[in-house]
């Protein structure tokens, strides 16, 4: 045959040869490069053939003249390469779990093709020096070439031979081998795919035992049984036909073990059985621990024993594996009747051998799910007693953690989820376990549905999540987590205030999940402390990438989650910080905005930020919401062109700017927009809403003490409005505002008359003395109140003065320099002080009569400062009105105002002439003590005018040598760290105190 080849091969031109192998190699190279298992090789090998067709091609362009050995190198190459090609076409052809299992070979059978066609290539005879070169070269690295299966390949051979090995591998063991497999040859692990490999698989083991009885035949069939045990193998219809098939032939009676299942030393049925040198068989412990203690002889025959050669009794092992199933099966069937036992403790016992079996095997585990005992357990999660409850459980969780099939066959009973979650809110060991029972189903992705579906569910998780128990919490969150894969289980979630998932929705969901988020944060109710963390979470950026959507549903969406969520102050920084604000003005002015709903809630947010930065945090960050004039102006301007809802929010926005630390830049810039004009008109309107911001707002721009804007717009019609509003308002914030208006207006005398002629008097009076004017909520009104009645009392206008004295004000100022706030009690001592102003002048000479006179009545006694007739209602006396006492004890408070403003009352008494008796009544009631130490106060307003004060008491001598002393250190103290003249002005008082002399440095 070999001669004809070369005689027909000798009628064939070289070029033709050539030309046919050429086209050969391709070929090969192609299959080869398509091969999937052992690509790494054959991709190895179709280098090596393209390197071969370089060569092929140089001699073909040699057009050199036929030449026998070269036609038949030529043709030798050409049948190597054409086994090359029937190796690579089969290969990508075949089976790939065939391809797997048989890998080795194949590595084999390709490093000696490789080898065969280097050989070949030798026989081409020398034809260039160049070309034989390159068949040097490329012969020698195909000869060094070694082919081998991979690393996971030659781990899953293992696997293959350590499971035909061990004859008793599980179900487990089959089914993680399949998925090695399936995952190093690239098949999916979808069970009817799997299983239709399988069945290739076993089709073409069956074709090769068909062809070959060999020894390689054997071994492909003992790989289909392993394999034969995954679960893809068989579906769960033809295993239960087969079980029920296998165990309805068996009775009901238990067999006893037969004696050879008996071990002889340890007297037990075996386990792990071994036969010995001597043809006995033992347990495996009990021979080993016999020749560990140095027994050298077999415990039955006496005979001397191997100790290496122990092998296991794989056939005795079997049949005591099937005796131990067939006892199985037919316990499983007569356990259920006591599962339903009203004996507690029969249910538990045979929980106790159900749970038994469950631990011993899978297959057991197996043949539990096929006997419907899944309902039953169920069942018994509503049983009274606990330990049967936890019991149930502890069995349900086995069985799902052996597949997704028993997973969803779990919660396909009825009321099963619903059951398993009642547990949950139980006692805390039965909790657990129903969480971890939980937690295993929910490894399903059908389970999921039915979870997250049962009312209170994610409640109780969520509570859990953030419990003491560090390792509950832990699976409640794995659970939580596996459930967020549907969008209304991370809604549940966020209304029970876990929001971990609905953030990563947010920021990284589909559009409509995120718009479904949103709107989720834009309903639920949250506490301060949720609205924190979601912006600290990452809330904020995803809903501001919302809110410049050009699609006004994303803006829509946006603005109602922010709405919900802007309250809290230390949000509202953030979203100025993080440029909130223009995308939200923009939307506010839009011309274009067809809802009206939305616009409110846009200037809202806008509200809530500019309540943000009235903040400490702001304060010291130096966050502005509007800066410029014409921002300012702009959002102004939108109370003329909008309606009352919007109007009142402006104002509230304006108000809470002008608390800011840039409140004072807002307020000034506010009164040259001709605000002022704007506001009074306001607080003209029926709706008492807007009325009471503006009357507010108003309040504000008037606390800088900047008149000629008020000059200008304020009227009598505007004084009277004030007055109305404090007759007829309900509000309190709405009333104190406008009585601070009245306390704060320029103090030109038509403003003061408009406000007596409208009754001002007797609306302060009557809010002074309101029976609730004690109430928190009141002492705002009281302030603003005392201070407006500083107005009227003024001494320029002594009929004013006469005027709120006749009406009873005396003993309230009196009142509340003892029991009101700071700010009460020094507006209420420039009141007084502005009284005791006119009282010398008002104070009426004593009259003299003749001496029969002093006979027939007692003798009239004039005022010991004023030393004439002095009255309360005449000449407003401060020693008349008992006010002298309640001035110094406000002397000693720690507000530097009030304090300021009793004392200046107080000098009073000691003004020019009456300094001498002034300083008596002083000194009576022990005023003099504390202006002395009024000398070291931090205020050096304050210090001034104690010293000045005590510059003139010092001059008489009693009060020298009385209180010079106490005075002495505070004096001196002046004289080296006092401010400019006060140092002189303290040496002064020094010399009269004899410490100085007149000619001293200090003067």
């Amino acid at each position: 045959m070999e001669k004809d080849a070369n005689v027909t091969v000798s009628l064939v031109p070289a070029s033709e040869l050539l030309s046919q192998t050429i086209l050969t190699v391709f070929d090969t190279v192609h299959a080869a490069k398509a091969v999937i298992i052992q690509d790494a090789n054959f991709q190895q090998f179709a280098i090596y053939l393209e390197m071969v067709t370089v060569v092929l091609k140089e001699l073909a362009n040699l057009k050199i003249e036929d030449s026998e050995r070269l036609k038949i190198a030529v043709a030798n190459l050409n049948r190597e390469i054409k086994v090359a090609k029937q190796l690579t076409v089969e290969c990508g052809k075949r089976n790939k779990i065939y391809l797997l299992v048989n890998c080795q070979r194949i590595s084999k059978d390709l490093e000696c093709i490789t080898k065969e066609i280097s050989r070949v290539l030798g026989l081409i005879p020398d034809i260039s020096f160049n070309i034989n070169d390159k068949i040097s070269k490329l012969r020698k690295d195909m000869l060094d070439s070694k082919y081998q299966a991979t690393a996971v390949e030659e781990e899953i051979l293992e696997k293959i031979e350590t499971g035909i090995r061990e004859r008793n591998v599980d179900k487990s063991y089959a089914n993680n081998l399949l998925l090695c497999i399936a995952e190093a040859a690239g098949i999916s692990t979808e069970q009817s795919v799997l299983k239709r490999e399988l069945e290739e698989f076993k089709s073409e083991i069956e074709d090769v035992n068909l062809r070959e009885d060999s020894a390689e035949a054997l071994k492909m069939g003992k790989i289909v049984a392993l394999l034969a045990k995954a679960d893809a193998a068989t579906s769960p219809e033809e295993k239960e036909i087969k079980y029920f098939n296998q165990r309805n032939s068996l009775g009901m009676q238990r067999l006893e073990p037969l004696h050879a299942f008996y071990c002889s030393i340890t007297h037990d049925v075996m386990v792990d059985p071994v036969e010995t040198s001597s043809g006995q068989t033992f347990e495996r412990s009990a021979i080993e621990k016999w020749i560990a203690e140095g027994n050298k002889l077999c415990p039955l025959t006496a005979t001397p024993l191997d100790m290496s050669a122990l092998r296991p009794n794989k056939i005795l092992r079997q049949s005591i594996e099937e005796w131990k199933d067939r006892n199985t099966m037919i316990m499983l069937a007569s356990l259920k009747p006591a599962l339903h036992s009203n004996d507690e403790q029969e249910v538990l016992q045979s929980l106790g051998k159900l749970h038994d079996l469950c631990i011993e095997r899978e297959l057991h585990r197996e043949w539990v799910m096929m006997e419907e005992y899944c309902p039953i357990l169920i069942g018994l999660l509503g049983a009274k007693n606990r330990e049967i409850r936890k019991l149930s459980l502890v069995i349900l969780c086995i069985l799902a953690k052996d597949s997704n099939g028993n997973k969803e066959r779990i919660a396909r009973v009825n009321n099963a989820i619903e059951s398993i979650v009642r547990s949950l809110a139980r006692q805390i060991g039965e909790s657990k376990l129903a969480l971890q029972l939980l937690l295993e189903l929910s490894r399903s992705n059908l389970v999921r549905d039915f979870i997250g579906n049962v009312q209170g569910c994610i409640f109780l998780l969520v509570t859990i999540s953030s419990g003491d128990d560090t390792q509950a919490a832990k699976d409640a969150k794995e659970l939580l987590e596996n459930l967020s894969f549907l969008d209304q289980n991370v809604i549940q979630m966020a209304r029970a205030n876990y929001f971990k998932p609905l953030l990563r929705l947010l920021s990284s969901g589909p559009v409509n999940a995120k718009m479904t988020v949103a709107a989720t944060l834009s309903e639920i109710e949250l506490t301060d402390n949720n609205k924190l963390s979601l912006f600290e979470d990452g809330a904020l950026q995803p809903l501001l990438v919302l809110l410049s959507h050009s699609d006004m549903e994303m803006k829509k969406v946006a603005v109602k989650a922010l709405y919900n969520l802007s309250s809290v102050p230390q949000n509202g920084l953030r979203m100025i910080r993080e440029g909130a604000a223009g995308p939200l003005f923009e939307l506010l002015y839009r011309h274009s905005l067809s809802s009206p709903s939305l616009r409110g809630e846009v200037a809202v947010i806008i509200m809530h930020l500019a309540i943000s930065t009235t903040t400490l945090e702001a304060d010291q960050m130096h966050v502005s919401l509007l800066e410029s004039e014409e921002d300012i102006f702009k959002l102004f301007s939108l109370i003329s062109l909008t309606g009352p809802d919007i109007q009142q929010i402006i104002l509230r926005t304006f108000h809470a700017m002008c608390q800011s630390h840039s409140g004072l830049d807002i307020r000034t810039k506010l009164r040259q927009l001709s605000s002022v004009r704007v506001l009074v008109q306001l607080c003209e309107f029926d709706n008492h809403t807007v009325r009471a911001n503006a009357v507010k707002l108003f309040c504000c721009l008037t606390e800088d003490g900047e008149d000629s804007t008020f000059l200008e717009h304020v009227s009598q019609r505007y004084i009277e409005t004030l007055i109305r509003i404090i007759k007829t308002s309900d509000n309190v914030e709405e009333i104190a505002g406008a009585m601070s208006i009245i306390s704060n207006l320029p103090k030109e005398a038509h403003i003061t008359q408009w406000l007596l002629d409208a009754g001002a008097l007797q609306i302060i009076f009557t809010c002074l003395t309101d029976g609730n004017s004690s109430a928190s909520y009141k002492r705002q009104l009281i302030e603003n109140a005392v201070g407006a009645l500083c107005r009227f009392t003024v001494s320029t206008n002594q009929n004013w003065q006469k005027e709120v004295a006749k009406c009873g004000f005396f003993p309230i100022l009196l009142q509340f320099l003892d029991s009101g706030t700071a700010l009460t009690k020094r507006n209420a001592a420039v009141s007084l002080k502005q009284f005791s102003e006119s009282s010398n002048g008002l104070s009426q000479p004593v009259k003299k009569h003749g001496a029969f006179w002093c006979c027939l009545a007692s003798r009239e006694t004039g005022c010991r400062v004023h030393l004439g007739i002095c009255t309360v209602e005449s000449s407003f006396c401060l020693l008349e009105a008992n006010a002298v006492e309640p001035l110094v004890r406000v002397l000693v408070e720690p507000d530097v105002g009030a304090c300021e403003a009793s004392l200046d009352a107080l000098l009073t008494l000691i003004d020019g002439e009456r300094l001498q008796n002034g300083s008596k009544v002083l000194s009576e009631v022990n005023a003099i003590v504390p202006i002395i130490r009024l000398l070291s106060s931090s205020c050096t307003k304050l210090q001034e005018k104690a010293l000045k004060a005590l510059e003139r008491i010092f001059r008489l001598i009693d009060f020298k040598q009385k209180y010079g002393n106490l005075a002495q250190m505070p004096l001196v103290d002046i004289t080296q760290r006092g401010h400019g003249g006060m140092k002189s002005l303290a040496a002064k008082v020094l010399a009269h105190l004899d410490v100085l002399h007149e000619q001293s440095s200090y003067f």
